[in-house]
Formats: structure tokens, sequence, C-alpha cells
């Protein structure tokens, strides 16, 4: 059994847990911006699970206005270790360069596809009686108003039908295709 043998599973995982860390922090960034509710069990879980990393960075970086230096630069540093040891265990090396623009476009991509989803859950929320109380649904209409609201302002209700879900999704998905593409082009040019 050598290395070749574990080499896709052992990839997987790091790939999973180094994702699932980087959502983590990319969260806690996110509510903290729109000032969610810090007492939510599921903004505590992030606190306590991202803080032990992000105490010591703080004394470094400090917050500039709402925006959590700390937590952006610690995403950062996760997403690129991850791809220095997946692309290590690949036997592939990439230049820090195109490390940093490979880590900004997983980064972007986990960022696009939050909204993208989180507007899909909230529109089909939306046609369900939501009588009971979940921490989750709370964080995820904190996260998606702001994104919502601002497309509430630009298309009115039409028949009591809101239509701002469907403008959101379209904006970020044509925003996803005109922003990573060139990115990846950079990719391939740098590695």
């Amino acid at each position: 059994m050598g290395i070749e043998y574990l080499g896709q599973p052992l990839l997987f995982l790091i790939d999973t847990l180094f994702s699932l860390y980087v959502f983590a922090l990319l969260l806690r960034f996110l509510l903290q911006l729109v000032e969610a509710d810090f007492y939510n069990p599921v903004s505590q879980f992030l606190v306590k699970i991202t803080h032990p990393l992000l105490r010591p960075l703080r004394r470094v970086l400090p917050s500039v206005g709402r925006v959590d230096s700390a937590s952006i630069a610690l995403v950062f540093i996760v997403q690129i270790l991850a791809g220095y040891l997946i692309f290590t265990l690949q036997g592939l090396a990439l230049n820090p360069v195109a490390l940093s623009v490979w880590a900004l476009l997983q980064i972007l991509d986990m960022l696009f596809n939050l909204y993208i989803y989180g507007i899909l859950v909230v529109a089909l929320l939306s046609w369900f009686a939501t009588a009971t109380y979940n921490p989750a649904i709370k964080l995820l209409h904190g996260l998606m108003d702001p994104v919502l609201d601002f497309f509430r302002g630009l298309i009115p209700a039409i028949g009591g039908v809101d239509l701002s879900p469907m403008a959101a999704f379209v904006a970020l998905q044509v925003l996803k295709m005109l922003i990573t593409p060139p990115l990846q082009q950079l990719l391939v040019v740098l590695g």
C-alpha cells in the first residue's frame, strides 16, 4: 500500500477539512459585517471554532471599521496552506503568486456559491410557513437580506410576487462568469 493508494482519499480529506474551515471563517467575517446576532447558536459555534486562530492574528491586524482584517487574512492563509498541501501531494509546485491566485479563485467561488445557493434557499423557504424559530435560517436571512434589499429597491414586487431573488441570482451568476474566467486564465499563465 503506497502513497498512490492513499493519495486520493488524503487529498479529499485535506480539501474537505480546509474548505470547511475556510467556509466557517468566511461566514464569521460576513456575519460580523452584516452585524448578525452574536448570541445565535450558529454564530457562537463559528466564534468558538475560529477564535483560537484569529486571536493571535488580531493582535497584528486590527479591524478597520466593521471589516475584520484578521478574518480576511486568515481566510487567505488557510486557503493558501490548503493549496500548498494539495499541490505538493500531487507532485506539483506552484509559485507563490500562482498559489495566491488559486486561493483567491477558491475563496471567490465559495463566496459566490454561498450567496447563490443562500438566495435560492431563502426564496424556497419563503413559499413555506416558517412558524418555528430556526437559528440557522435567521442567520441566512441576515446574510441574504442586504443583497435582496438592494434588488428590491431596483425591482418592485409585481402582483405581490417578489422578483428580487431571481434578479439577485442572475446578477450573481453573471458576476461570477465575469470575474472567475480572467483569474483562471491568469492562473494558467502563472502556473
